[in-house]
């Protein structure tokens, strides 16, 4: 008889918990403890279910992550989708293909943090980098995002798909964050190994799901003799064993659309490829990937699999 894990995601009904919902429902050892729609905000009703779970999910804003945190007072293990704890050193950090020891870190910690849509493609693209000596961590660096509309939850979702030809015209693409203070930045640059936060710069754009990271960095600012083949080759050998980090080759045009990088290729997938273009004196790094799934749900699923000891793929596909 396969054992099954009883799992409560709090915060079922949002654009999140409803992706990790519909990755867990098909699982044979997974029970979803369901939470009366009445009672969804009733602290005593969603106390008795983490207190019933063997692994509370939470896909909350962060002020009401922190809540149930305190709700749950320790009686299950937590797996938190929001920005709450993503730098909280009592809290492991969910991105598995980080380092050779976070998979461990992650299948032993009570409360993992699940890691944001834009810091993971920034994160895998910069960490081997710096680690290996080629980028050094006093290097300021640029960082521009692109994401579909759905990473702005579903108020966003819901004016986006209200507009009309002309305001979806208008609203095409659009930078924002524009105090360069947005949200992500300290966990980019925790776990990044940058010595100074990244210049951030995130556009929405008028597709629902999809994202692209992009970095650009001055060959003469890596370690002298350091070419753009070199780069490429680093990557794709950190990730070598990574079932779902693609490394493509040095300007690679097979990954391009008549020229264009298309944010939304790898789309319903857990899959994030990383991209590296240039030429003798610039590079630019790049990483692509769903949003809503290696960005956000798929990842969470990687680590509630590594939490419960099961394969970490179950679930999940490329």
């Amino acid at each position: 008889m396969v054992e099954k894990f009883r799992i409560f995601i709090d915060g079922q009904a949002g654009t999140t918990g409803l992706e990790i919902t519909e990755r867990l429902a098909a699982r044979d050892d997974i029970t979803l403890l369901q939470i009366d729609p009445q009672q969804r905000k009733e602290p005593q009703a969603r106390q008795s279910l983490m207190q019933e779970s063997d692994l509370t999910v939470l896909c909350l804003p962060d002020d009401a992550a922190r809540e149930a945190v305190e709700l749950a007072a320790g009686s299950c293990r937590i797996l938190d989708a929001s920005t709450a704890f993503r730098i909280d050193p009592d809290w492991a950090y969910g991105c598995p293909e980080l380092s050779d020891t976070q998979r461990q870190t992650i299948s032993e910690a009570q409360f993992v943090s699940n890691p944001g849509c834009y810091p993971q493609g920034f994160i895998l693209l910069i960490r081997p980098l710096i680690d290996a000596g080629i980028l050094a961590p006093e290097v300021n660096l640029r960082v521009f995002g692109l994401s579909g509309y759905s990473g702005g939850g579903r108020n966003l979702i819901e004016k986006y798909q209200a507009f009309s030809s002309e305001q979806q015209e208008a609203w095409n693409t659009r930078p924002y964050s524009l105090s360069l203070q947005h949200k992500h930045v300290p966990e980019m640059h925790r776990y990044s190994g940058t010595a100074n936060a990244p210049l951030f710069v995130p556009s929405v754009g008028n597709f629902y799901r999809g994202i692209l990271v992009q970095v650009p960095l001055f060959i003469s600012e890596l370690k002298s003799g350091t070419t753009l083949d070199d780069v490429q080759q680093l990557l794709a050998q950190r990730y070598l064993h990574e079932q779902y980090i693609d490394v493509a080759a040095a300007n690679d045009t097979t990954m391009l659309d008549d020229g264009y990088l298309s944010a939304t290729a790898l789309n319903n997938t857990n899959g994030i490829q990383l991209l590296v273009y240039g030429n003798a004196h610039q590079i630019l790094l790049a990483a692509r990937y769903d949003n809503l799934v290696k960005g956000a749900a798929g990842a969470a699923i990687q680590n509630l699999n590594l939490m419960l000891g099961a394969q970490e793929s179950t679930g999940l596909k490329l």
